[in-house]
């Protein structure tokens, strides 16, 4: 008896140092790639916003407030944020009720066409409205008048097609939790569909309302793809930073324009954290999903409005993708394959490195999100909870302040991370880190959703924690751990903010090609590396849609058995 008490503690001790150890791998590694890579960054452009030659100071905060472009520019910017906010809600609204109020065929298509611009760089927009509206677009054509279409408002309509799919999704997403029996309620009680919508639909979906509004401004304000490509004279913040750094080489200019730029970024994310805490507070359990009934005016209404905001959007990208093989826009219309043979930026060389930089951030991003989870699962909510804010807070920062902070941080010797510089790592890094609270999210949320009784049963059959998370925990939670490997691959295909800095000669991202190639007048070849990035996008998303269902149906014919 006694000897096997002697053996067995031994055991219990070696497998509770395993448990912890891989407790603290799970949390220290992710939390370390945390702090190099997001939060020494930020901290370095803060100093060298307020590094004043060989000493600190407020005097580049001086210069920059005391530059007539810096206020245009911030006016500019908040003007464009503005007025792309509530075309975008108004217009996303419309569409969300058409979806999930309204009762009309076709959603299907309205549902696939509204996020095709999540699909493209955010540039694509600009060069779809110039080949539309431009000097020489279909459109400006036909109608034999020549349309301005640089500067605000081309801005605008670029700005708009590419929040649009956000504010669809975020309101939808309000619109569909709303509980059918207060709408039976309401009508038992004579209340008219007018009165219903007012009092009822209105009041629910406001938090998704003021969520997507802070969203869409947050996109528009630091979005620099359309900005660079459509702006024209309209300058904006995220191209005061591109003109400080690029253009000038002016560091620490471009350090306090970011500061300036992160400001209202991070004031608006605060605030939509708080609506979107406030709507899911408000969430019960047990509603009863809304089964609209047809009405002539309404629905209808609501039809034609979503199908013309859609053709708008087929539109623009699609007139990309067919003029990729128009000879020679617009004087030969006749198809060719002669813009796909794109020598020039390093041709097609760009293209599989963005496909391999996106494996790595996608692979790598994964892997860091689960670990982080499985980890923090086992932490005490007094620790645990500091770096949860920490690993949400990459959202409040623009892809173009974080791709600052890394050329700023990887391109000095004095530290030894200087070797990650001009190498496809760093980019696939800040990839994933641009992309990190939503991939974090999405996996603490597949972690809330495992019942606690799944990991207490492994553990009193002797499984450790890692035997736990391979058997247990990756099953349970592996279509959330799906949905993030392909968002990270997806995004990082079409990102443009967050590595316009970091590419070198030698090293070049799809979207920095496509933008040089229309920088250098070749708008054609430009259409056609577009449309080379939106294909391996597709594949991707139908890619997922496959994987999902296929793991659906091995769910279901387990759950069967």
């Amino acid at each position: 008896m006694n000897t096997t008490d002697q053996t067995s503690r031994p055991a219990l001790h070696r497998h509770f140092d395993g448990d912890r150890l891989l407790t603290l791998a799970c949390v220290g590694l992710p939390l370390l790639g945390l702090i190099l890579f997001f939060a020494y960054p930020m901290a370095i452009v803060f100093l060298r916003s307020i590094t004043v030659e060989d000493s600190y100071g407020i005097g580049n905060y001086t210069e920059v407030l005391g530059s007539a472009g810096f206020w245009r520019a911030t006016r500019h910017s908040l003007a464009m944020g503005g007025a792309t906010t509530v075309l975008s809600v108004f217009l996303g609204f419309i569409i969300a009720h058409g979806l999930y109020r309204c009762a009309f065929r076709g959603k299907w298509l309205i549902r696939s066409v509204i996020v095709l611009p999540l699909l493209a760089p955010s540039l694509v927009q600009a060069l779809g409205l110039i080949f539309l509206l431009g000097r020489n677009g279909v459109i400006s054509r036909a109608l034999g008048v020549e349309i301005e279409i640089y500067g605000f408002w081309g801005l605008l309509i670029a700005n708009t097609l590419y929040a649009l799919p956000q504010a669809v999704m975020i309101i939808g997403a309000a619109l569909v939790l709303l509980d059918a029996r207060t709408y039976e309620a309401a009508e038992v009680m004579g209340a008219s569909p007018w009165r219903q919508f007012r009092d009822l639909t209105l009041p629910a979906a406001r938090f998704g309302v003021l969520n997507a509004a802070f969203v869409c401004f947050t996109i528009t304000i630091t979005d620099f793809g359309n900005a660079a490509v459509i702006g024209g004279d309209y300058s904006v913040l995220a191209t005061e930073i591109y003109s400080q750094v690029v253009g000038q080489r002016n560091f620490n200019m471009g350090a306090v324009v970011g500061i300036m730029l992160l400001l209202p970024t991070v004031i608006s994310y605060s605030i939509e954290r708080q609506a979107m805490k406030r709507q899911q507070a408000g969430q019960t359990t047990g509603q009863v999903a809304y089964q609209p009934s047809f009405a002539p005016l309404r629905d209808l209404s609501m039809a034609a409005v979503s199908l013309v905001i859609c053709a708008a959007i087929v539109a623009v990208i699609g007139i990309v993708v067919y003029a990729s093989f128009v000879k020679l826009w617009p004087y030969n219309m006749s198809l060719s394959f002669k813009h796909y043979n794109i020598t020039l930026a390093g041709g097609y060389s760009s293209l599989w490195m963005t496909i391999l930089v996106s494996l790595a951030a996608a692979v790598g991003g994964t892997i860091a999100v689960f670990m982080l989870g499985l980890g923090l699962r086992r932490l005490p909510q007094s620790l645990a909870q500091p770096i949860q804010i920490l690993a949400a807070m990459p959202a409040a920062v623009p892809g173009m302040v974080l791709g600052l902070a890394y050329i700023l941080t990887f391109n000095s010797t004095a530290t030894p991370l200087y070797l990650l510089y001009g190498t496809a790592a760093l980019i696939a890094i800040v990839n994933f880190y641009h992309y990190h609270t939503q991939g974090f999210l999405t996996v603490m949320t597949g972690f809330r959703q495992l019942p606690s009784a799944l990991e207490e049963a492994a553990g009193s059959l002797g499984a450790g924690l890692g035997r736990t998370a391979r058997d247990i925990v990756a099953p349970f939670i592996a279509p959330m751990l799906v949905s993030v490997f392909f968002f990270l691959f997806m995004r990082s295909m079409v990102t443009l903010s967050a590595v316009v800095f970091l590419t070198t000669p030698n090293l070049s991202v799809a979207a920095v090609t496509i933008m040089r190639l229309d920088d250098a007048g070749l708008t054609s070849q430009a259409a056609a590396f577009s449309t080379c990035v939106m294909a391996v996008v597709c594949v991707a998303v139908l890619s997922m849609k496959a994987t999902l269902a296929l793991m659906g149906r091995r769910s279901r014919s387990k759950g069967t058995v």
